[in-house]
């Protein structure tokens, strides 16, 4: 195997072949190495959304929960719907309830409120054309909820690590 192989895992193998030991990765004192690894093992097995599918409910709880974080954290709310993280909107509220983050969820569902008839397309090209119709009163509401987000009154990262030594044997 030549080394641009070895070193961007250029094997024939799939890339969801190389399950994290979950076990392993909980029980370290650095456990935001664990989120990390889990978040793109899971990301990996559903090709990152595009075959949900593959995914447990468990895998697909906390994949919608950093998708969201992820994308609030790097570009707020009108960037979470632009992108395809927004398809899962709804599912999201879900998956925050599950592992009890209320709060955030209760954020998540104010930005969705922002949409005609409180529902965000699936389709992209649809939900972007909607954005462009709504951008100047939605993100005034949802700089606002950005900033509610960052305050982080529901600890995710806890909840999350959490909700993975819950259903370890499900990711």
């Amino acid at each position: 195997m030549s080394f641009f192989k070895k070193l961007f895992g250029g094997n024939n193998k799939n890339q969801g072949d190389n399950k994290p030991d979950i076990d392993a990765l909980l029980s370290s004192p650095h456990t935001n190495n664990a989120i990390i690894e889990i978040d793109n093992y899971v990301g990996k097995l559903c090709s990152y959304g595009d075959t949900l599918d593959h995914l447990t409910v468990s895998q697909k709880t906390f994949y919608f929960n950093q998708n969201l974080e992820r994308e609030i954290n790097n570009g707020g709310f009108s960037q979470y719907f632009y992108n395809s993280s927004g398809n899962f909107a709804h599912e999201t509220i879900t998956s925050l309830r599950t592992i009890g983050a209320n709060k955030t969820a209760d954020i998540l569902q104010q930005a969705i409120d922002q949409f005609p008839s409180s529902v965000v397309p699936k389709d992209r090209i649809k939900r972007q054309e909607i954005l462009e119709q709504i951008e100047d009163t939605a993100n005034e509401v949802w700089e606002q909820l950005d900033q509610a987000f960052y305050k982080y009154e529901d600890n995710l990262y806890d909840l999350n690590i959490e909700y993975i030594k819950q259903n370890r044997s499900l990711f």
